[in-house]
């Protein structure tokens, strides 16, 4: 991390806590959830060693496991970053659909990638967003984007395997980036027990690059 974004890392973080909105932050630490959706679909191994990275990186303070939380519940309102991720097609209820957008128009953000860049996900999931933003669309994010520099500078996503060419897709709700998705996949497998990339070609500098999301997410 340069000098500068840890400096200013630093700053934020405090203006940061003071303008979580309640039950976003326990005991002035950030929670992150780990989404339940379509029924039992769930990530079963997506890496959270981002958020250990966080707190070495900045003066964030953040629980270093994810809590799962069904996306049609309540409790989703009490986080401010949640994560979407899986390997299958699958299918959002209704109720899953309106409770997604009315958390994402609200201030909260979503993280998805598909796992082991699986096609079947990836076409689901972009079904489904279709369904909770009918007026909005994935859009491919420029490496301008501040996303790429909130705390390391990632000048390029590096794939496991070369000759294809590696990007994020977000949506913009409000001048902010409420969803960052990445189809090839943002699981950092280095820090996973049991679970690999399974022959996709996943984002394999994405510890950095969550840990950037995830402070721009509570920055912006």
């Amino acid at each position: 991390m340069t000098g500068y974004a840890r400096v200013r890392t630093t700053i934020c973080a405090f203006a940061l806590l003071a303008s979580v909105p309640a039950g976003h932050a326990k005991d002035g630490v950030i929670q992150c959830a780990n989404l339940i959706y379509g029924g039992t679909h769930t990530s079963r191994c997506f890496s959270d060693q981002f958020l250990t990275a966080l707190q070495q990186e900045t003066s964030i303070p953040s629980e270093r496991r994810f809590k799962s939380v069904k996306l049609a519940s309540n409790e989703l309102f009490d986080f401010p970053f949640v994560v979407m991720t899986g390997e299958s097609d699958f299918r959002l209820t209704k109720a899953e659909r309106e409770n997604l957008s009315k958390y994402l128009s609200s201030g909260g953000f979503l993280l998805a990638s598909a796992g082991c860049s699986s096609k079947d996900w990836d076409k689901a999931f972009r079904r489904e967003i279709r369904h909770v933003f009918k007026d909005l669309k994935l859009e491919r994010l420029a490496m301008e984007h501040p996303v790429f520099r909130t705390v390391y500078e990632v000048k390029k996503l590096n794939l496991s395997h070369a000759g294809a060419d590696a990007y994020l897709e977000g949506i913009t709700h409000k001048d902010k980036a409420v969803v960052i998705y990445s189809s090839q996949g943002l699981n950092d497998t280095a820090h996973t027990d049991g679970c690999c990339c399974c022959g996709g070609n996943e984002i394999v500098n994405s510890l950095q690059v969550n840990v950037n999301i995830l402070v721009y997410a509570l920055l912006h």
